[in-house]
């Protein structure tokens, strides 16, 4: 008897104190020193407005880094998630604009067909993506790198270089500022999308498949897992989720901007890799990643708040994804020995 309650008595202190850390991983204690820090430094950081901006900037890149971790668990990544955040940015804007004279007294759905232009839109660069990596067999560093740069292109040639107005007040007001207990609706839809995807990837044939051709796409393959859907499906749901981070952003700064979002491919990546998800496919949470993309949101607005050059905040996002890999690589090569 004593035999058998000793390692229950060890796995509840596990779960209570490193149980928590392993299943957060280390974005929760990073979290904890950063606002202990911000406590002492930046008392204006604990202002509710703006903590509400930064739960608000999280949610976005929250969105969309749940995306690049799909990408990533799948063995891939994708370069091209900024400039899908334009061009949904663009197109979203451009169609509403374009209907509003046609259907006055129809905003909701000139809203409604924006916003699936702008995902349709996301949702084809990720289709483009998937099929030249999986058919193709090209490299995804290759095939984002040329979408992204088709994206880009298209949504600055596009906008023409200057904003695009016109949009119902639907969208700009109504969609931008709704809030439910007190906080934005961008808010929801991120915990949403995190849930959702959360589900799907620990309790779905889906999502065992997507970790099992990370992991090793031949045995996978050989297992009957159809490898090329997965990654394929991956990337769609990664463009689809960067198009509806566009979609919230404009609504945000209510136009379309061909320059919006060309930060989140290193944010994106930083939140992924920080958050645990392996570079070499099959490994991943996404709660992880959620926490993760919070701490990059407290950490850009302690530098704001403590003026730091915008170019110096770039520098500590790259400082910290390097740190990651590093430790990855090093986690890897212990395992081996």
């Amino acid at each position: 008897m004593q035999n058998r309650t000793q390692p229950m008595a060890r796995r509840a202190s596990h779960v209570g104190t490193g149980g928590i850390v392993d299943r957060l991983g280390i974005s929760s204690i990073l979290i904890v020193l950063l606002l202990l820090a911000l406590a002492l430094f930046s008392r204006s950081f604990f202002a509710p407005t703006n903590l509400i901006d930064v739960v608000r900037n999280a949610a976005n890149l929250m969105i969309i880094s749940i995306g690049q971790a799909i990408v990533l668990i799948v063995g891939g990544f994708d370069l091209s998630v900024g400039a899908v955040v334009a061009l949904a940015s663009v197109t979203c804007a451009l169609v509403m604009a374009a209907l509003t004279p046609l259907l006055p007294d129809s905003p909701y759905l000139v809203v409604t067909l924006g916003i699936l232009a702008a995902l349709a839109a996301g949702g084809l660069i990720g289709l483009i993506n998937g099929l030249c990596v999986s058919l193709l067999k090209v490299s995804p560093f290759m095939v984002t790198l040329g979408t992204m740069m088709i994206a880009g292109g298209i949504a600055l040639y596009a906008a023409g270089g200057t904003p695009i107005y016109g949009m119902p007040e639907a969208f700009t007001d109504d969609f931008a500022r709704l809030r439910f207990a007190g906080l934005p609706t961008n808010i929801y839809l991120a915990m949403l999308t995190a849930l959702i995807v959360w589900l799907a990837l620990k309790r779905t044939a889906f999502g065992r498949h997507l970790y099992a051709v990370g992991g090793n796409a031949e045995a996978a393959r050989a297992s009957g897992v159809r490898s090329a859907a997965c990654l394929v499906s991956a990337y769609v749901i990664c463009g689809f989720l960067a198009a509806l981070t566009g979609v919230l952003l404009t609504a945000r700064v209510g136009s379309g901007e061909g320059t919006l979002g060309a930060e989140y491919m290193l944010q994106s990546l930083a939140a992924a890799v920080i958050g645990g998800v392996s570079l070499r496919g099959g490994v991943g949470r996404i709660e992880r990643v959620a926490l993760s993309a919070l701490l990059i949101a407290i950490l850009a607005n302690g530098m704001n708040l403590s003026r730091v050059d915008t170019r110096f905040q770039a520098m500590v996002i790259g400082i910290l994804l390097v740190a990651a890999v590093a430790v990855e690589g090093y986690g890897r090569s212990r395992s081996r020995t």
